[in-house]
């Protein structure tokens, strides 16, 4: 089911964002000349009208923008779980000073107290400390050794949960400005055909082709705008994030060669 996840999110987007373009920014009500009461799809009365006359790419940049902002909020609500329930610094120098005194059920229970992606790993690596120490058969370098393929089978699957999402954004970022670009195209291609039509130019035909020219072009930047930053914004905080799990770690496995050697 987790694989279909995403393609049924981009797809109810994409429903959700052609069901407003035609019901509403469609709709004869936007279009209804007030003075003769006649529906003319050509002849917008508002702005809703008015983004409608962009043409269907308009809805999937729509559904661009939709995207954007659910996988947005989606990175948001998943990162801010990840981080716990208390600061990670706070955590990291509670948990180490508990395993330098000793103190491993205490330390444990701060891990289980946290929720985050930092305690799972803490909690993994106490745990296999506390096994490697009852174990005889190895030595100090062993007994270090098996310690650390614990953390970093830990980290390789908390980390990719931070990551997940992110090249939805920077896919959304790259592909709406280029679907922008082809309604500008096309817009002005249809500017310059009521231009180049023999006779009287319609200005209305004129403007329609303007209109999808320039509302493309706006839904394009819009949706990559939204992404770009939402992207650059969860880097970031997904560096950080490492950063401070790298650091923790480093000092608790400091911790635990102490603790080695004082054993053996």
């Amino acid at each position: 089911m987790k694989n279909w996840t995403n393609t049924i999110i981009i797809v109810l987007c994409l429903v959700a964002a052609y069901l407003f373009f035609y019901l509403v920014l469609g709709n004869s009500g936007n279009f209804t000349d007030p003075k003769t009461g006649a529906v003319e799809m050509h002849n917008p009365q508002n702005a809703l009208g008015m983004i409608y006359t962009g043409g269907p790419l308009v809805g999937l940049l729509l559904g661009c923008v939709l995207m954007a902002l659910t996988y947005t909020v989606e990175r948001f609500l998943s990162i801010k779980k990840a981080q716990g329930t208390s600061d990670m610094h706070e955590l990291g120098k509670n948990v180490i000073e508990k395993v330098e005194a000793g103190d491993f059920n205490g330390a444990l229970k701060k891990c289980d107290d946290h929720h985050g992606s930092l305690a799972n790993v803490l909690k993994n690596a106490i745990e296999r400390f506390q096994a490697v120490q009852r174990d005889a058969a190895l030595n100090q370098d062993q007994k270090l050794s098996d310690i650390q393929r614990s953390i970093d089978e830990s980290m390789n699957l908390e980390t990719p949960l931070l990551e997940r999402n992110m090249v939805i954004l920077s896919t959304v970022a790259s592909i709406s400005t280029m679907i922008g670009l082809l309604g500008t195209t096309i817009g002005m291609i249809r500017a310059f055909g009521a231009l180049g039509a023999g006779g009287t130019v319609s200005a209305q035909s004129l403007s329609i082709g303007i209109s999808e020219a320039l509302y493309n072009t706006a839904g394009g930047l819009a949706a990559a705008i939204i992404s770009i930053v939402a992207y650059n914004f969860f880097t970031t905080k997904v560096d950080t994030f490492v950063y401070v799990m790298d650091e923790t770690i480093l000092d608790l496995m400091e911790t635990f060669k102490i603790k080695v050697a004082a054993k053996s």
